[in-house]
This record gives C-alpha cells, structure tokens and sequence, in this order.
C-alpha cells in the first residue's frame, strides 16, 4: 500500500514535511523519523520539517524545525503526517507543494493529499512510518529509530491501549535493532517536576462527576491565567488525571482559552470519535479533541456524552 508515497518520493528533489500543531511525540517522532529516513536513503534530496514548537517534547533530537522560504516549494513534496484534518495542519504552506500525500494512523475525516495511506489498524503514525520503511527496503538510521520508537510509547499508552497489536511489538523490535537509549527515552517522557506533581493535584481535586461513567474538568480562562502554564499543558497534558477511576468510561478536559474552549475527549471502552466530528473535532475511536466556541457548547457536548452512555 506504499507504493503510491515511494513513487512520489522518488519523483521529487525536495521534500518537505507537515504535522499537525501542538505536536506529540507521535507527530514529532514520526516526522524527525521520516526526515532522517528520506535522507539516509536518498542524501541527494533536500527534505525539511515544519512546524510550530515542539513543546514539552523538545528533548527529542532534531526537534526543532528548520526555517524554509516559499520558494522552496515550488516543484516540490509536502507528506503531511499524523494529521487527520487540513485545519490542523501546522504550516499551511503545503498548498504551495507541487504534490502533496499524507501518512496518518487517525479516523477518515475526508482526503487531504493526492496520495495518502491513511490506516487506523496502526497505533501510531510512527508505527505507521516504521511499517514504510520496513515494507520498502529503506535504511533506518539510529536518530530515526529512536524517534519513531518514542512515538509509538506515547501514542500506545506504553503498549497499554488497545491499539496495540503483535505488529506493534514486531514494528518496535525492528527499531530496537537501531542503538538508542531506551532509559533516556523514558526519563524524559515520564519524569515530572515538583510543579507537575502540584498542578497534577490540583486538577485531581477538580474532577466533577456526570451522569452514565462520564467525568470532566472545566477550567475558566481566569483560572487559567492565574495558573500561569500554557493551554496544551492544561488540556492535553491534564486530561489523563482522570483515567483509570472505577466507574468512570469517558472523561473530556474542558480548557478555556483566548480562542475557544479546548476539549480533550478520551475513554476506556466506548468511542467518542463521533461526537468530536460533530463538534468540528476528530481523532480516535477513544481519544479524540475538538475546540468550542464557549462553554454553552461544551455543556451540550458534555450531555452528548452523557447521554451516549445511556445505551451502553
């Protein structure tokens, strides 16, 4: 099935590659693992990366993204990866590209490249990437393995969602072949200061409980500003205090924010997916996000939820 994005790779002198904003390690892993891919295996291409910041995941190698004018695009490829809609696409430079495709592991939300490979069987683009080049005959360079692999741990819970399949352990250990530090890896994604213990805390103590297994966290822009953190912290990177709680299926993370109400929507056996889409989100099938206009429409989404585990 990756024939179509090899062919297009070949056909191209330059590359530049698209993920979507406030990257993860999936997007960052995917995107540093497939720049150094391209480049140990065709060193006479110009590929590139794009992006906003990296974020908490700056600790990644080659993270940070390289500076590309316009003109480089002219004539050129932008694969746009783990990325499952146009407007979340940091950079939208890629309508410039002679050709576009997209490598992604998300729900189908409709085409956004000429070629794509879009896979929901994958539990991360990384894995996805790493199934390319495996499939293709690519050389894997050690930097591009370790990215790749730091991907998959985060997009897979560690191994734990149920996303996870045989391929992915098969997938991992045809990265782990590469020579990376596995301790490194995990001391950085894991290791939490003294102030993310307390704030971590803090939202503990503001967990609200729903109707039919739903939890949630709505956070005002005042709170927020007295918090003094940046809105990806608070939404994606709190949403999880309230996962693992007995009785509880679904649990949403409602961040106010300058430009609308961020919602982190996740759950443990049912799929939110829909109800993000019809909200102007996606995602997955049990971790999905979507961005509201205010808090009236996150209470009426949070009633959508409810009321969807009325027929569970």
């Amino acid at each position: 099935m990756f024939e179509t994005i090899l062919e297009a790779i070949r056909l191209h002198d330059r590359i530049v590659l698209h993920r979507h904003v406030n990257p993860d390690g999936d997007a960052l892993g995917s995107q540093i693992g497939l720049k150094h891919i391209l480049r140990e295996n065709f060193p006479d291409k110009q590929v590139r990366a794009v992006g906003d910041g990296a974020g908490r995941y700056a600790f990644m190698d080659d993270s940070i993204m390289d500076d590309v004018p316009d003109a480089f695009y002219e004539g050129a490829l932008a694969i746009i990866l783990d990325t499952s809609a146009a407007h979340l696409i940091s950079d939208g430079r890629y309508v410039l590209a002679a050709s576009t495709a997209r490598l992604d592991h998300h729900i189908f939300c409709g085409q956004i490249a000429q070629a794509e490979v879009t896979d929901t069987g994958y539990e991360s683009c990384c894995g996805l990437v790493a199934d390319f080049a495996r499939t293709c005959g690519l050389r894997v360079p050690p930097v591009a393995a370790k990215s790749l692999f730091t991907g998959m741990v985060t997009d897979s819970g560690r191994f734990r969602y149920d996303a996870t399949s045989a391929r992915t352990f098969e997938l991992a250990a045809f990265l782990m072949q590469k020579p990376f530090d596995l301790e490194e890896i995990y001391a950085n994604l894991y290791a939490n200061d003294y102030e993310q213990v307390q704030l971590r805390a803090q939202y503990a103590l503001k967990i609200r409980f729903a109707a039919n297994g739903v939890a949630y966290i709505y956070t005002t822009l005042e709170e927020a500003r007295a918090l003094g953190v940046d809105a990806f912290t608070l939404s994606r990177g709190m949403v999880n205090v309230m996962a693992d709680i007995r009785g509880v299926d679904v649990w949403v993370n409602f961040t106010e924010t300058e430009r609308g109400v961020l919602c982190e929507l996740r759950s443990s056996r049912r799929n939110i997916n829909p109800i993000a889409v019809r909200y102007g989100g996606g995602g997955h099938a049990k971790a999905s996000g979507a961005t509201l206009p205010g808090r009236e429409e996150a209470m009426r989404m949070l009633r959508d939820l409810e009321e969807m585990g009325e027929d569970a």
